[in-house]
């Protein structure tokens, strides 16, 4: 069977996510432990503290939650590839997951790739001041009906505000300037979206407003090392499938400001013969995504001993 591993960006972080896995399973317990200590030391911070117990209420902090992430999805490709589990045929990971996709496929290293969103997450919180910015998801509508609305908000206002992630037919998320935001929901609700409801994010991604941060990313990208990945990566920018280093480095740049085309990249899989998605990190918020745009192909969630086994089960 045809299988795609997929990697979730921020949002689904959780504090103690990962924590029961110890208990569940010691020698899952060992490879989490190994994976965050190698985080923790690339960051000069104890990781594991601040994602089991958040003891100074900064985990939702982008510069935290990335490597947080990062450093749980890839504890779990660990523990997958321990299991000698069947190994995908193609990758992808949402924003900041594409990321762990490139590490998952050995075309970044850990350690750097962690270094690397630390960074990416303090230059994204630098380009904008407190409060300056907002995301929002509009539930309902349809692509070109949620750009239109915000057009249609930018021209009034003057301000940005932009669709910048497409994560199923009728669920968009819009990022921009913040009174921008909230008058682009409200105007949303009074058109009959079945939901429009800010955020709790701390930068505006995937927008112009992260113009700031391309410069500082761009010149970090340069002194990473970057290979050929060894399992092929559809980046969220072009929804397509590189090899070449600069193309991969670029692609990683406009995503700071470029929308993440999730839509498209599964049905990209389903293109490329895909039968089964597995996501491998904290959560299942993009297996309930995948269902909403192919309900054909199946997409199970990996986030704990039983999840691991039981797809391991499934896909032997």
């Amino acid at each position: 069977m045809s299988t795609a591993f997929i990697f979730p960006g921020q949002g689904s972080q959780s504090v103690g996510m990962l924590g029961n896995i110890a208990d569940q399973n010691p020698q899952y317990g060992e490879i989490i432990a190994s994976t965050f200590q190698q985080a923790s030391d690339q960051l000069g911070f104890d990781l594991w503290e601040l994602v089991q117990n958040d003891p100074d209420s900064s985990l939702n902090r982008t510069q935290n939650t990335q490597p947080a992430i990062l450093a749980a999805s890839y504890a779990l490709w660990q523990i997958w590839c321990s299991k000698e589990g069947t190994m995908p045929s193609i990758m992808a990971g949402h924003s900041l997951g594409e990321y762990t996709a490139l590490v998952c496929s050995e075309a970044i290293g850990f350690s750097d790739a962690i270094d690397l969103v630390a960074s990416r997450g303090k230059y994204m919180q630098s380009a904008v001041t407190e409060d300056e910015g907002a995301m929002a998801v509009i539930i309902g509508f349809d692509a070109k009906t949620v750009i239109n609305l915000c057009k249609e908000v930018s021209e009034e206002t003057g301000q940005v505000v932009s669709a910048v992630n497409f994560n199923t037919p009728e669920q968009i998320v819009i990022a921009g300037h913040s009174d921008a935001v909230l008058k682009a929901t409200d105007l949303a609700k009074s058109r009959g979206a079945v939901k429009a409801k800010k955020l709790a994010v701390s930068v505006p991604s995937h927008c112009s407003l992260m113009e700031k941060a391309v410069t500082p990313l761009s010149e970090k990208l340069e002194s990473i090392n970057i290979t050929r990945p060894v399992i092929p990566v559809i980046n969220n920018v072009h929804v397509t499938i590189e090899n070449d280093v600069d193309a991969i480095r670029e692609a990683l740049i406009k995503q700071l400001t470029y929308p993440v085309r999730w839509v498209e990249t599964i049905n990209k899989m389903a293109a490329e013969g895909t039968k089964y998605i597995v996501e491998c990190g904290p959560g299942k918020v993009l297996t309930g995504l995948n269902r909403r745009i192919n309900s054909q192909m199946p997409a199970q969630a990996m986030f704990d001993a039983v999840t691991i086994n039981k797809i391991y089960e499934e896909l032997s």
